[in-house]
């Protein structure tokens, strides 16, 4: 598979109902061949964005199965909404790890991607352990800035691309938090990792679709 550049909308007014729908149709034009480009709009959004355009979409979180879960997310709900993909434990939206574990696993059994985001090295370590489709390590303290994952210290790129092929050789690395250049993406595949998680440097760039152009182009 190509390296996956997954793109988190979060909940940014810019990336809101009708703008979610605009901002998936910008990023569906952008013309590259050497990575999956990938977005996880609002989950109010999911389904109409999954009806307009062929982007892998993944949800923001996920809860459980379908069952008296008042208020939850069913992953069922997503795939049959046009989700491939799910983003779990990211920091803004933490996760009790046994719950965790109980996503991950579900996620297999629906077919879904998991992408379980890690902000430190031993959470890393806990998380390989349920052996996720990707971890995605993000910084909590460099989330939104302008200084990459990448930059602030490479070393523990490498550390955790060690620990995840030890503990589960299956699971691939995304780097997130501050990734906002084509340089920030290059470095993170010559360290080994397997793409890169985006949120704010697309969603509020002035231009979207050429941001994303100069990025992967």
């Amino acid at each position: 598979m190509k390296p996956l550049v997954l793109i988190n909308f979060k909940t940014y007014e810019e990336s809101c109902g009708d703008h979610a729908l605009e901002l998936a149709k910008a990023i569906s034009q952008v013309k590259q061949k050497d990575y999956q480009l990938a977005i996880a709009p609002t989950l109010l959004t999911i389904r109409e964005i999954a009806k307009k355009n062929k982007s892998l979409i993944f949800a923001q979180h996920a809860d459980t199965e379908y069952g008296a879960h008042t208020g939850s997310i069913p992953l069922g709900e997503l795939k049959e909404s046009g989700a491939k993909g799910v983003i779990l434990n990211h920091s803004e939206y933490k996760i009790l790890f046994l719950k965790l574990k109980e996503i991950i696993k579900l996620c297999r059994k629906q077919e879904l991607i998991s992408v379980a985001c890690a902000s430190t090295l031993s959470e890393i370590k806990r998380i390989a352990a349920f052996a996720p489709d990707y971890i995605a390590y993000e910084p909590a303290e460099l989330i939104g800035g302008n200084v990459s994952v990448v930059d602030a210290d490479e070393k523990i790129i490498v550390r955790a691309l060690n620990v995840i092929w030890k503990l589960s050789p299956g699971t691939k690395l995304l780097c997130g938090a501050g990734v906002h250049s084509r340089k920030d993406l290059q470095h993170a595949l010559a360290l080994g990792a397997e793409g890169v998680l985006l949120a704010h440097a697309v969603v509020k760039a002035r231009d979207p679709k050429e941001f994303l152009e100069k990025m992967v182009g």
